[in-house]
């Protein structure tokens, strides 16, 4: 008897509210106080019509079907969803503000709310289209549910916003970024897309943004409320939305998009296929996207230290009486899923022994099914003569103002960011001349799991006279999960140059331009047996250092 109570009250067909409005309304629209909201259902399609008590003629219908409701306090919320323009039939998006008279009232329209969408919406329903409504999501379908759950709760956390915060390299250029553009948001509207503790909302509200909207999905939505609401001056033209950006509708387009949606390689946790969605559901036509464009960055590097600190994890596994155990049936597995995790670190870019090549993505342009997979070919000439470990990678990001364009770079050598730098270390280095052409290829598909596997090629073709007529004669291949990495993140250690070594010149980041290209798949060289991989290996480092002992 009590539930059936409850779920009348749930479903509870009117409530009088002490007024509505419809948001970003002119001053002249009039405003419905007191008002009725009223939920109906005709031929199984939900409706909620808010309507002024005296005045049957003043009202506001929302359709069930597209509607979201979020709560802005104790005693206010939105009501979002899509409406129609009956002199042109145009779909566009409609918000409505409520002020209730308390909080108790507030509460149960919310439940009734849920209700009453779930019978009509989410049941599946037939919509007036004939079309089925679904539950899922777009993000729902690409990304599996422990991931998202796993994500979600990460940046849901303020240990980890604060450590993005305390990232002065990444939080200082966006400031500046904002604000050396005041022009780009003065007056006008701005979506914060994954808002995180809601900081680049206020950026934006300082740099005179007439009203912003703060979306992001994770439970630090809450504490984004909580700052927003301690800096009243800013706050009054923010509003916090909890939900995706693939499922919440917004009042009105946007004239501009912030977000930081970079991850490790730029590309790691899938974000910025959300900033592009968010880009196509919510910005204006030439709206200004920031950050404008990302750039990947990839050159060859030799690192002796790194690859003999990564091939000695494996060395456990060549144990042959473990507790009387043989270890060493599981010791070519171990070796090689060590070098299946690429490295995040901070290195001198002196390791590296070509100049750069750049990948770019243009935010504006570039379409989400895109950024599935990157196929890019590589090719570099060696600067110097000395054995290629895999290859360096790092990005940056380009805010395209008005007036003043401003660079986030992860360089090596920059200052370093939470970001850091990634390198693909392969299993087996080639050996390369000063002068050299290195050529492969960089290969990355998006998986489930928020990340991207990699595949790496790197091959060293003919080099001198007859190279014209040679073809490849060294080649090593590895596949990596951009998911797992290995978080090495030391500092740039002192480049120590030995008796037998020259010393590299400082390579500078430079864009070449690589012409598309498809290389011949070849047969990969047989990897050496454990034993003599490792043996030939810590020889090479003690002849490169002078005593095995006292390095390792």
């Amino acid at each position: 008897m009590e539930g059936s109570k409850g779920e009348e009250a749930q479903k509870q067909k009117e409530f009088v509210l002490a007024s509505v409005s419809e948001l970003a309304s002119s001053s002249s629209s009039s405003s419905l106080t007191p008002a009725v909201a009223r939920f109906s259902a005709e031929d199984g399609v939900g409706e909620l019509r808010f309507q002024q008590e005296a005045e049957s003629d003043a009202r506001v219908n929302v359709d069930l079907q597209t509607a979201q409701l979020f709560k802005l306090g104790p005693v206010q919320s939105v009501c979002i969803s899509e409406g129609s323009d009956t002199g042109t039939e145009k779909l566009f998006s409609r918000g409505v503000t409520i002020h209730f008279k308390n909080e108790e009232e507030s509460g149960a329209f919310h439940n009734a709310f849920e209700q009453w969408k779930k019978d009509f919406i989410v049941q599946g329903k037939k919509l007036p289209n004939g079309e089925i409504s679904s539950s899922k999501s777009k993000f729902d379908d690409k990304i599996e549910p422990s991931s998202a759950k796993m994500y979600f709760h990460y940046y849901g956390q303020l240990l980890h916003q604060q450590n993005m915060l305390q990232d002065y390299v990444r939080t200082g250029t966006y400031y500046a970024a904002v604000i050396e553009n005041r022009v780009d948001f003065t007056g006008r509207v701005v979506v914060d897309v994954g808002a995180g503790s809601g900081i680049l909302s206020l950026f934006a509200a300082q740099a005179g943004a007439k009203h912003v909207y703060a979306v992001e999905a994770s439970e630090m939505a809450e504490y984004a409320r909580k700052l927003i609401a301690g800096n009243p001056s800013l706050g009054q033209r923010i509003t916090v939305i909890k939900g995706k950006v693939e499922e919440v509708e917004l009042p009105e387009k946007a004239d501009i998009l912030i977000s930081e949606p970079m991850g490790t390689l730029l590309i790691n946790e899938r974000m910025l296929e959300t900033y592009v969605i968010a880009r196509d559901r919510f910005l204006q036509p030439n709206g200004k996207m920031f950050p404008t464009l990302g750039r990947i960055h990839m050159a060859p590097f030799s690192d002796e230290y790194l690859f003999v600190e990564i091939a000695n994890k494996a060395l456990f596994w060549q144990q042959q009486n473990y507790y009387g155990v043989d270890l060493q049936p599981l010791y070519a597995s171990a070796f090689q899923g060590y070098f299946s995790q690429p490295v995040v670190d901070a290195f001198d870019p002196r390791l590296l022994v070509a100049p750069s090549m750049s990948h770019v993505i243009d935010f504006t342009k570039i379409n989400e099914e895109d950024l599935y997979e990157f196929d890019i070919p590589l090719r570099f000439v060696a600067a110097v003569g000395t054995r290629v470990h895999g290859l360096a990678c790092w990005f940056d990001v380009l805010f395209d103002g008005s007036t003043v364009q401003r660079w986030l770079t992860t360089a090596p050598g920059a200052p370093t960011t939470h970001w850091y730098q990634l390198r693909c270390v392969l299993s087996q280095p080639i050996y390369v001349m000063a002068g050299q052409e290195i050529t492969g290829r960089l290969h990355m598909i998006a998986h489930n799991a928020q990340s991207y596997t990699i595949y790496l090629t790197l091959a060293a073709k003919m080099w001198g006279p007859g190279a014209e007529q040679g073809g490849i004669i060294q080649e090593s291949s590895c596949k990596l999960d951009l998911k797992e990495p290995y978080y090495r993140m030391s500092q740039p250690q002192a480049y120590t140059i030995t008796q037998d070594q020259q010393p590299h010149q400082q390579i500078q980041a430079q864009d070449i331009p690589i012409h598309s290209q498809d290389f011949e798949d070849s047969e990969f060289i047989p990897q050496p047996s454990p034993s003599s991989g490792v043996k030939m290996t810590l020889a090479d480092f003690a002849r490169s250092t002078g005593s095995l002992k006292d390095t390792l």
